[in-house]
């Protein structure tokens, strides 16, 4: 697998990363283009569910990120491909309307707060990430390097952390973003499947008829 396998990583990656950097150090960028629900429920300001998806809050957030779409996105975008499921068409459709979807609660919720703000490409991540999970269920993910489950347990977990965390509220994360674009990107690709490889979609049940809770 090499770079020109896949582009369309790559190129999210760099627009993150350039957009990112930019937002490090002009405040007024930022200002412009953050998820201010307050905003774009008063002055129709919409476009910032796309911009805020390419800002991060700092070098973690925007490394950790970055990080977890070129392992997950490489795969997902071969996948797309290889399979006929719409090629990068399908893989940017998911990126984009997830980095929609995932901010609609959040929009709704503190649409009248005029101190919330929400940033990062964590809610399309998400969705790359479990879209991914999909065509290999049961494969195994390491936590932490160390701690080894399998791809499907892995996403119950997360699922369960992020409502806790959400309904819990006591830190800065956008939890609402992470379950709702991880909940995008099962629906939209099992559909996906669904209607373009149905032959794939029995084959996915099938794999997931037979369980490994560390993996295979």
């Amino acid at each position: 697998m090499n770079y020109q396998d896949y582009p369309i990583t790559i190129a999210l990656i760099a627009a993150n990363v350039i957009f990112s950097l930019i937002g490090f150090s002009n405040a007024a960028l930022v200002d412009k283009t953050i998820m201010w629900p307050y905003r774009v429920a008063r002055e129709n300001q919409y476009i910032r569910f796309i911009t805020s998806g390419f800002l991060h809050g700092d070098y973690m957030h925007l490394i950790f990120n970055m990080f977890t779409l070129f392992f997950f996105g490489r795969n997902l975008e071969l996948y797309f491909s290889y399979y006929g499921l719409g090629g990068n068409i399908s893989y940017l459709a998911l990126y984009f309307l997830a980095l929609i979807v995932s901010d609609i609660p959040s929009f709704l919720k503190h649409k009248d707060d005029y101190n919330y703000r929400s940033l990062g490409a964590s809610g399309a991540v998400s969705a790359v990430v479990f879209a991914t999970i999909i065509f290999s269920p049961w494969s195994s993910i390491y936590i932490f390097g160390a701690l080894k489950i399998s791809a499907t347990v892995y996403a119950v977990l997360y699922i369960f952390y992020c409502v806790y965390m959400g309904k819990k509220g006591t830190d800065n994360v956008n939890h609402d973003a992470h379950l709702w674009g991880s909940l995008f990107g099962l629906a939209f690709t099992l559909i996906l499947v669904a209607l373009l490889q149905p032959e794939l979609f029995t084959g996915i049940i099938e794999q997931l008829k037979h369980p490994s809770l560390l993996g295979n």
